[in-house]
């Protein structure tokens, strides 16, 4: 099977023949149809495998501190292998996608021609095959395209913030951040009954976020934005 992996040392990219996955127990083996490209996540994770070793550092503050400890715990040596070695690791890409179960082991649950969308950083690859414990899977209902379920994931994490927010009807609700995230965190309040207002630094997004359904959004270094979110609000704010 074909395989998008990345050199973290050198930030090449690269499609790799590769042996498909196995079945594992509680798990099902799926021939993936669309797998996700996230702007964000992934372009930032990109970035960050091509720069030199001071820019790696300087974006990863917290890989740093880890070497650090690692100095302080096992010597600068045995350090210096272990980073030297996690650089020339050939790194996985994505993290959700949709597609077709070839083989299952969760009887009752899944079984092959089953259509699911798929979830997890360590599973939901850039590849043609890819193995998903159930719990990380979940069937895609007949009126939904292999394409639009591939965007599963970042819903359920859209979702899952509106959740931990505790939201209610009629709720002022800010969202700093317009990207794909923000844009269905958007679409999700609205339909929540919530007044959205986004805040974004590109008026494609702002645009875009207004069409979604928020009640208004406005560019970042808009003058008075302070101001005018406050009489938006009634004087209540978020």
């Amino acid at each position: 099977m074909k395989q998008i992996l990345q050199n973290f040392k050198t930030g090449e990219l690269r499609v790799e023949d590769l042996p498909a996955p196995m079945l594992r127990p509680d798990g099902v083996l799926v021939r993936t149809r669309f797998s996700l490209i996230s702007a964000g996540t992934e372009r930032s994770t990109v970035e960050v495998a091509q720069s030199s070793l001071l820019g790696k550092a300087q974006k990863r503050p917290d890989l740093v501190r880890q070497t650090l400890d690692n100095v302080r715990r096992d010597g600068v040596r045995a350090t210096y292998e272990k980073v030297m070695s996690r650089l020339s690791t050939l790194k996985t890409l994505g993290y959700s996608s949709a597609g077709e179960v070839v083989e299952s082991d969760c009887p009752g649950l899944f079984q092959a021609g089953d259509r699911v969308a798929c979830a997890g950083g360590e599973y939901a690859h850039h590849a043609e095959y890819v193995f998903v414990p159930k719990n990380l899977c979940v069937p895609i209902p007949d009126n939904v395209s292999f394409e639009e379920a591939a965007y599963t994931t970042l819903g359920a994490i859209a979702l899952q913030g509106v959740r931990q927010a505790d939201l209610q009807i009629g709720d002022w609700v800010a969202v700093l951040g317009l990207g794909l995230l923000g844009q269905l965190t958007v679409q999700i309040l609205e339909a929540n009954g919530c007044n959205v207002v986004g805040i974004d630094l590109s008026a494609e997004h702002v645009e875009r976020a207004l069409q979604s359904g928020a009640t208004a959004a406005f560019l970042r270094h808009t003058t008075n934005l302070e101001e005018k979110l406050r009489d938006l609000t009634g004087g209540h704010g978020f």
